[in-house]
């Protein structure tokens, strides 16, 4: 069944994986942009520079396919003289969600999965799972009680089956997946995807499934799933089948090494807030590895956060998404999966904000818009290392901002630059 979904999908798309797209710079005026205003976002990232709050950053904007901003200011790594440049290859972490959830998009297009499907049906081990009852902090020790249901791929696909994040969720998820060696998925040198899913696989919920929105490991679940029903690392899932058919050539889990040297400095805030260097190791309730991407033959594949890219390729992506799946004739994922990727599946359900969550992105509503410089319907995701990104499609925007650095005290700055683009639009 796996080899006839493959060859399906390879006759599908046949005689596009090696298409090159292209997003040209266009001047700004031409896609409805002040090319002055548009100075705003420079001057904005430098006075974060000059507090000695960021080294810099790489931002990108383009609107119906054209690019009217693509500028990387500043430093990549000040202590040794290093500028920061355009291309640069940067650690996307939970931006790898989106392309995560497309891929399973396009396994539900071809009938190989169904989204309400219970996720035990391709990983038996989550069947019959339990539900945290108490937890006792001296010893991790804890009871469960069974789930009312079991978990289904819309569940992870919304972050609402109750499973937690290692390392960075919460104290008690935290303790509970170190004590059993689950990890966050990305920072790593060395393991395997498939153990760390099975592992988590025998661990308590946070809460009954589809009962409220936690965000956690769910899209590296869903990651799994891609290798199980494709019969494929996810690593070449993606290259054959969203990678290559966008031209995405700077894309990857584990830098090849002609291009290692492109790998941005990781960077965090200190006890004073200003920035400084990342060690080369680094401890977020566990060991995380600065320049973990350019691990040679590295084989963890997270789904939820192991991707490098760069703003241009990413940008690649995204326009295929604004375009309802196509990019330059390839139609890589379908209009009708965009609009249920885009619309709220959370119901009532809260995210602790008045957005709500589709299906692997954050979608802005009508209560929302009020309060927002985006337009309602825009979707969006973020990462990690204070990297985000968004799609207007009232606006045809596409935009992505990136920095490097964990811990990040000054997320405003996201904020600000999507109110500098949105007052550049003539």
């Amino acid at each position: 069944m796996k080899k006839i979904i493959l060859l399906w999908i390879s006759a599908c798309m046949i005689g596009t994986l090696t298409a090159q797209s292209t997003l040209p710079a266009v001047a700004p005026e031409s896609a409805g942009f002040s090319s002055t205003r548009l100075e705003r976002i420079n001057k904005l990232i430098q006075e974060y520079i000059d507090s000695n709050w960021i080294e810099g950053a790489i931002a990108l904007v383009a609107r119906d396919g054209k690019i009217v901003y693509h500028e990387a200011v500043g430093y990549d790594n000040k202590a040794a003289g290093k500028k920061l440049q355009k291309d640069a290859i940067w650690r996307i972490a939970s931006q790898t969600k989106a392309i995560t959830s497309v891929a399973i998009m396009q396994l539900y297009e071809r009938g190989a999965l169904l989204l309400d499907d219970a996720i035990s049906k391709y990983i038996p081990a989550f069947k019959k799972p339990l539900v945290l009852q108490s937890f006792n902090k001296a010893d991790t020790s804890y009871t469960t009680v069974p789930a009312n249901r079991e978990i289904t791929i819309r569940d992870l696909l919304t972050h609402t089956s109750g499973i937690g994040y290692a390392q960075i969720g919460s104290e008690t998820m935290n303790a509970i997946y170190a004590k059993a060696g689950v990890v966050g998925g990305i920072g790593l040198q060395g393991g395997l995807q498939r153990d760390n899913i099975l592992r988590l696989a025998s661990l308590p919920l946070m809460h009954q499934p589809g009962e409220k929105f936690t965000y956690g490991l769910n899209t590296d679940v869903l990651g799994y799933i891609v290798e199980v029903v494709s019969g494929t690392s996810l690593d070449a899932y993606f290259k054959q089948f969203i990678f290559e058919p966008l031209g995405m050539k700077d894309t990857y889990f584990y830098i090849p090494p002609s291009k290692q040297h492109r790998l941005a400095m990781l960077h965090k805030s200190d006890k004073n807030n200003r920035v400084v260097n990342c060690p080369e190791e680094i401890f977020v309730n566990g060991k995380f590895y600065r320049d973990y991407p350019n691990q040679s033959g590295g084989t963890f594949h997270s789904g939820g956060g192991g991707l490098v890219s760069t703003a241009y390729d990413y940008a690649l992506f995204m326009q295929m998404l604004l375009n309802g799946g196509q990019l330059n004739g390839k139609q890589v994922v379908s209009r009708n999966s965009i609009r249920l990727m885009t619309t709220n599946q959370l119901g009532d359900k809260s995210m602790g904000r008045a957005s709500k969550f589709g299906l692997g992105f954050q979608v802005i509503t009508p209560a929302d818009a009020a309060f927002n410089t985006v337009s309602e319907g825009t979707f969006s995701w973020g990462g990690m290392f204070a990297s985000s990104f968004w799609i207007d499609p009232k606006e045809k925007i596409v935009a992505q901002f990136v920095l490097q650095q964990y811990p990040f005290t000054h997320g405003e700055l996201a904020e600000k630059f999507k109110s500098v683009v949105y007052q550049a639009l003539r």
